[in-house]
C-alpha cells in the first residue's frame, strides 16, 4: 500500500482511505456483514485510515466500525487510525437541526464517540460543519484540549473556507481538512487548496466519485430508495443528471482507452492531483472496494491529464453538490462577513 502524510504536523496514512458513512446512512438499505467484510478487506489491502462521522446513523456507524476492528486480527486492527466528524445536530425522524461547536459540546460528542469506537483514542477529530454561533478558534481549542489530554491525536477541520482554516491553524497545529473533491467539485483549487499547502494542511478528499455520478455505473434509469440523500441532489436530478452523465460518458472513453473503469480514472485523476491529498473512497462492498483501489496501479501521463481536463473541464458540472439548504451550511462556499 502506498502511503501518505496528512500535512506536516498530521499522521502518514494510506495513500487511500475508506469512507464508511455509506455502510450506516443516506444512501439506501445497507448489509452488516458486507460492511463488516469490506472494512477488514481493506484494512487487509494495507488501508488504515477510515474515516466516519458520530451522526452517521446517530452512532450505528462507529458501533459498526468497533465491531469490524474487535473481529479484525490484531495487526490490522493496530494499524487502523479513526477519523471522526462531531457537531451535526439530529432528530428523531433522522432530520438535521443544526451543528453545535461549543468547547462542552465538543467533549461531549467525544466521550460518546470514544466509548462507541472503543479505540481509546481518536486519531483525527474535526467538526463536520462550522457552527456560525461558535468562533473557530473556541471550537478547535476545546479539541486541542482532546489532544493534551490524550483523548485525541490531531485535529482536522471540515468543509471550510481559507479564512477560516487560518484563523483555526493559528488556534492549534491542523493536520488536515476534510472537503469534497473530484473532476466535477474543483472549487477548493482557486483558494482552499493554496491555503492548504501555505499552511502545511493535508487534504482528505471525499466525493471522489461525486457519490456514485461520475463512478461509470449510474444510470439515468436507476431508482432510488426512499430517503437515499442523492433524491434531493441537484446533480442528479432531471436535466442536470442528463448533462452529468454526458461527461461521464467522455471520460469513459479516455478509460476504456487505457484498459480501466471509470471510478478507477476518477480516482487515480485525484490521486494525481498531489501526494498531500488522500482521496475516501466509500465503498460498500468487497468488489467495489478492491475496483477502487486499484487505482494505486493507474498513471496518469501529461497527455491522459490534458485529455481528461479536455473531457471534463473545471467548472461543467450540473447542478450544486448539495441542496441550497445545505450548501448554506458550508463555510468552504461562503465569502466572509461579519463573522465571529
Amino acid at each position: 500500500m502506498q502511503t501518505r502524510t496528512l500535512g506536516t504536523t498530521g499522521p502518514r496514512t494510506s495513500a487511500i482511505g475508506l469512507g464508511c458513512m455509506g455502510m450506516s446512512a443516506l444512501y439506501g438499505a445497507t448489509d452488516r456483514a458486507e460492511s463488516i467484510a469490506t472494512i477488514h478487506a481493506a484494512l487487509e489491502a494495507g488501508v488504515t485510515l477510515l474515516d466516519t462521522g458520530d451522526f452517521y446513523g446517530m452512532g450505528h456507524n462507529e458501533l459498526l466500525i468497533n465491531e469490524a476492528l474487535r473481529t479484525a486480527p490484531p495487526a490490522h486492527r493496530e494499524q487502523a487510525l479513526t477519523s471522526v466528524k462531531f457537531g451535526a445536530l439530529r432528530t428523531v425522524e433522522g432530520g438535521f437541526s443544526g451543528y453545535d461547536g461549543r468547547p462542552e459540546a465538543v467533549k461531549n460528542f467525544a466521550a460518546y464517540s470514544l466509548q462507541r469506537l472503543g479505540t481509546g483514542h481518536i486519531d483525527i477529530y474535526r467538526i463536520a460543519r462550522r457552527d456560525p454561533a461558535v468562533p473557530i478558534e473556541e471550537t478547535v481549542g476545546a479539541v486541542a484540549e482532546l489532544v493534551k489530554a490524550g483523548h485525541v491525536r490531531h485535529i482536522g477541520l471540515s468543509e471550510v473556507g481559507a479564512h477560516t482554516i487560518r484563523r483555526a491553524a493559528s488556534e492549534a497545529p491542523v493536520s488536515d481538512l476534510q472537503i469534497e473533491y473530484s473532476l466535477i467539485s474543483r472549487g477548493i483549487e482557486d483558494e482552499i487548496l493554496p491555503a492548504c499547502r501555505e499552511l502545511g494542511i493535508g487534504v482528505t478528499a471525499y466525493g471522489v466519485l461525486s457519490r456514485g455520478l461520475i463512478s461509470g455505473n449510474w444510470s439515468r434509469e436507476r431508482q432510488l430508495a426512499p430517503g437515499d440523500f442523492r433524491s434531493m441532489s441537484p446533480r442528479f436530478s432531471g436535466e442536470n443528471l442528463d448533462r452529468n452523465l454526458d461527461l461521464v460518458e467522455s471520460l469513459r472513453r479516455i478509460a476504456d482507452g487505457k484498459g480501466i473503469s471509470v471510478a478507477q480514472t476518477a480516482i487515480a485523476w485525484v490521486l494525481s492531483r498531489g501526494d498531500d491529498i488522500v482521496p475516501l473512497v466509500g465503498a460498500r462492498t468487497r468488489r467495489r472496494l478492491t475496483e477502487s483501489l486499484s487505482a494505486l496501479d493507474v498513471t496518469l501521463d501529461a497527455d491522459d491529464l490534458d485529455a481528461i481536463e479536455q473531457a471534463v473541464p473545471a467548472g461543467s458540472a450540473s447542478g450544486d453538490r448539495y441542496p441550497e439548504a445545505q450548501m448554506a451550511h458550508l463555510d468552504s462556499e461562503q465569502r466572509p462577513q461579519g463573522e465571529k
